[in-house]
C-alpha cells in the first residue's frame, strides 16, 4: 500500500514537469545529439520535440529536415536560420528575433537522408492536425504515395480530433490501408483486409498486391519457417536457364559456362598438343572440351563456371520455390483471398466498362450507317460518297463555330445547319448523277466514288491538309466515372443519345407519316407504288436527301472527338458498310442490330489484342466475310428491292 501510493505521489510530481518541458529546454539538454544526429538514437529527442506541445515545434522540425537549423559556435545555441545579406537572421527556440549575424559564426545543420526521415514521420502529426483542411488534404495524399509503418501511429491519434467528415473518412480508410501493410499484430492485419468486405478500390488493391509478392528460392529442400507460396517445377513452371539462374543468385552455383568463354580458355591453356591432359585433336567434341576445361579449373588455371552437364546435374539436385516476402501465412491467405474476391468484382466492372465502350462505338457507327443503309435499301445504289457527307457535316460544325464563339449555342446551329447542307449536297448528287444511273450499279459506285475524290479535294482546297478542331462545350468535356474501372466521355454519351433520338425520329417518320408510307411502299414494290398515284422519283430524291442529312449530323458527333480532316469520312464508310451488310439493308432496325454487333465485336477483339488495331480491323472483315456466307441479306431483311425480290 505504502509503495503504491509513493508511486502515485512521484507520477503527480514527474508528469507535471514533463508536460512543461519546452522546446527550448529539449534543444538546450539534447544541442550535441541534434547538431550531429544518428538515425539509430535520435529518435526519443525527435520525438519529445513533437510531443512537447511548444507552438514552435513545427517550424524547429522543419526548418532541421531543411537545413535551415544553425548552430551558434560561440556558445552552442540552436537558431532557426533566415538568410540575409549579412549572413543569417536568426530566430530564438521562444520565438524572439536574436539578430543577424556573419556565416561565419553559425554551423549549419545538415542531417542525412536517414534523419531527415524520421524528421518528417514526425512532422506528419502536425500537418494531418493542421488547421487548414488543404493543408491536412495534402498531408494524407503525400501518405498515400509514400506509406510507412512509422505513419501508424501519428495518423491513428489524427482521427479522432478530425471535424471534417470527408477528411475524417480519408483518414480511416488510410489507417486500415496502413494496417493491414504494416501492423506488428497479424491478427490486427486480417481484421483490416477483411473490414474492406467487397471494397475494390486502386489503393486497396495495391496494398494487397505488397503482400503477396514473391520471390524465387532454390534450396536443396524446403526452407524451414518460410512462407511459401508454391514449389516451382522445371521444365514446367519455368525453364532450365531460369532455374539455374535462380541457383546462381542463392549462391548455390557457378556463373553459366558460356560456349565462346570456354574456347577461347582451352585456346590459352594449349600446352604440347594438349589442354589438360586432353589432346587438341579431339576438342571439337562438346564432351570433350568439358573434361578439358574441368581439368583446368582443378588446377586453378580458369574461373570455376558450370558446363551444360552441370548445370543439369545441379537444377536436378535442387528444388525451387515462390516465397512470399510476407512471413505470416494467414496474412497472405488473406490477402490472396481478398484478391481473388476482388478480381472477380474487377472483371465484372471490366466488362461493363467493355460493354459501354462498344454501346458508344455502335451508337457512332449507326448514325454514320443509317443514311447508307436506307438511300441503299430504297433506291438500290451503293454511295461511295457517304463518307464525304460526312466529313461536310463536321467542316459545317468547325465553320459555325468560327462566326459563333458560344460552344453551346454555336452546336445548337450547327446540328439541324449540317442536316441542311448535306441533304441540299444529296438531293444535287441524286438529281444530277444518280438519277441516270438507276439500275447500273457499277456506272453508279464509279460515279460516286469520283465525286467522293473530288468532295475531298475542294475541302482541301478549301480548309487545307491541317486537322481542324471541333471543340465540345464544357458540358460535355468531362466523363461519367463510375469508379476507377468504369468511366465514359460524356460526349460518347451525348452521341449515344443523339443515335437513340435519330432512332426514334425514324421509326415515326416510317410509321407515323405519309412520307414514311411512301417510302415502304417504293421499298416493298416501286412498280405498284406508281400505280397508286406515288412518285418514286420524287420519294428516291427526298430518301437521298434524307441519307445524306443524317451523315451530315452524324459528321457533327465523330468530329466532336476525332480532329476534322478531309479524309474523316473515309476512316468510317468501311465500317458503315459493314454495318449495313451485316445489319440488312433498308432496314432501320437491322442497322441497329448490325451497328451493335460490329461495335460489340470491335471492342472485344480490342481488348483481347489491345496492341494491334490493325489486327482488329484484319479479324473483323475476315467475320464479315464469315457472315454473309452464312446470311447473305444479312440479320433482319426486308422484302423488295434491297433484298433482291
Amino acid at each position: 500500500m505504502l509503495r503504491a501510493l509513493i508511486l502515485a505521489l512521484t507520477l503527480c510530481l514527474v508528469t507535471p514537469l514533463a508536460q512543461a518541458e519546452t522546446l527550448s529546454e529539449i534543444a538546450a539538454a539534447n544541442a550535441e545529439a541534434i547538431a550531429k544526429p544518428s538515425r539509430l538514437t535520435i529518435g526519443p529527442v525527435i520525438d519529445a520535440i513533437a510531443q512537447s506541445g511548444d507552438p514552435l515545434a513545427a517550424a524547429f522540425l522543419t526548418a532541421w529536415e531543411g537545413r535551415s537549423l544553425g548552430q551558434r559556435k560561440a556558445d552552442g545555441a540552436l537558431f532557426l536560420l533566415a538568410p540575409d545579406p549579412e549572413g543569417f537572421a536568426l530566430t530564438a527556440l521562444d520565438g524572439s528575433a536574436a539578430g543577424t549575424v556573419p556565416k561565419s559564426d553559425i554551423t549549419e545543420l545538415k542531417p542525412n537522408a536517414g534523419v531527415r526521415g524520421l524528421i518528417s514521420t514526425a512532422l506528419v502529426q502536425f500537418t494531418l492536425s493542421d488547421p487548414d483542411p488543404a493543408t491536412r488534404s495534402a498531408a494524407l495524399d503525400s501518405i498515400a504515395k509514400d506509406p510507412a509503418p512509422e505513419i501508424l501511429p501519428p495518423l491513428r491519434a489524427a482521427i479522432e480530433s478530425e471535424d471534417d467528415p470527408a477528411l475524417k473518412a480519408r483518414k480511416t480508410r488510410l489507417e486500415r490501408l496502413l494496417t493491414l501493410q504494416f501492423d506488428p499484430d497479424p491478427a490486427a492485419r486480417i481484421a483490416a483486409i477483411q473490414g474492406f468486405g467487397a471494397d475494390s478500390g486502386l489503393d486497396l488493391r495495391a496494398a494487397l498486391s505488397q503482400l503477396v509478392v514473391t520471390q524465387p528460392f532454390a534450396a536443396l529442400a524446403p526452407p524451414e519457417n518460410a512462407n511459401i507460396a508454391r514449389e516451382l517445377l522445371p521444365g514446367r513452371d519455368l525453364t532450365e536457364a531460369e532455374a539455374y539462374a535462380a541457383l546462381v543468385a542463392s549462391g548455390l552455383a557457378p556463373e553459366p559456362l558460356l560456349l565462346e568463354a570456354q574456347k577461347a580458355a582451352l585456346a590459352a591453356n594449349i600446352v604440347d598438343g594438349q589442354v589438360g591432359g586432353v589432346p587438341v585433336a579431339v576438342l571439337g567434341q562438346q564432351e570433350a572440351r568439358d573434361k578439358a576445361y574441368s581439368a583446368l579449373e582443378a588446377a586453378g588455371t580458369v574461373p570455376t563456371a558450370a558446363t551444360a552437364d552441370e548445370i543439369a546435374a545441379a537444377v536436378a539436385a535442387h528444388r525451387f520455390f515462390d516465397v512470399y516476402d510476407e512471413p505470416d501465412p494467414s496474412v497472405t491467405g488473406a490477402a490472396a483471398a481478398a484478391l481473388d474476391r476482388i478480381g472477380l468484382t474487377v472483371g465484372a466492372m471490366q466488362a461493363t466498362d467493355l460493354g459501354l465502350d462498344a454501346l458508344s462505338l455502335a451508337s457512332i457507327y449507326f448514325l454514320a450507317a443509317i443514311g447508307l443503309a436506307i438511300t441503299f435499301g430504297v433506291m438500290g445504289v451503293i454511295n461511295m460518297a457517304h463518307g464525304e457527307f460526312i466529313t461536310l457535316g463536321a467542316y459545317t460544325g468547325y465553320v459555325v463555330q468560327l462566326l459563333v464563339p458560344d460552344l453551346t449555342l454555336s452546336l445548337i446551329i450547327a446540328l439541324p445547319l449540317a442536316f441542311a447542307v448535306t441533304f441540299a449536297a444529296g438531293v444535287g448528287m441524286e438529281r444530277l448523277v444518280i438519277r441516270h444511273l438507276y439500275k447500273r450499279p457499277l456506272e453508279t459506285l464509279l460515279a460516286t466514288f469520283g465525286i467522293s475524290i473530288a468532295i475531298q479535294q475542294v475541302l482541301k482546297n478549301t480548309f487545307g491538309t491541317q486537322a481542324r478542331p471541333l471543340t465540345a462545350p464544357d458540358w460535355l468535356g468531362g466523363s461519367w466515372v463510375v469508379n476507377d474501372v468504369i468511366s465514359i466521355s460524356t460526349v460518347r454519351i451525348a452521341i449515344f443519345v443523339l443515335a437513340l433520338a435519330f432512332l426514334a425520329f425514324f421509326i415515326w417518320l416510317m410509321r407515323r407519316t405519309r412520307l414514311g408510307l411512301e417510302v415502304r411502299a417504293v421499298t416493298q414494290n416501286p412498280a405498284m407504288a406508281a400505280s397508286m398515284g406515288i412518285n418514286p422519283d420524287r420519294i428516291n430524291m427526298l430518301t437521298f436527301g434524307i441519307g445524306s442529312g443524317i451523315a451530315g449530323v452524324a459528321g457533327i458527333a465523330i468530329g466532336l472527338f476525332a480532329k476534322v480532316t478531309s479524309e474523316l469520312g473515309s476512316d468510317y464508310i468501311v465500317q458503315s458498310f459493314m454495318t449495313v451488310v451485316v445489319g440488312g439493308v433498308a432496314s432501320i432496325w437491322g442497322t441497329l442490330a448490325g451497328a451493335t454487333m460490329i461495335g460489340g465485336l470491335q471492342k472485344v477483339i480490342e481488348f483481347l489484342n489491345p496492341s494491334n488495331t490493325l489486327a482488329a480491323q484484319t479479324y473483323m472483315i475476315l467475320f464479315i466475310i464469315l457472315f454473309i456466307q452464312i446470311r447473305p441479306r444479312g440479320l433482319i431483311t426486308l422484302r423488295g428491292r434491297a433484298a433482291g425480290d
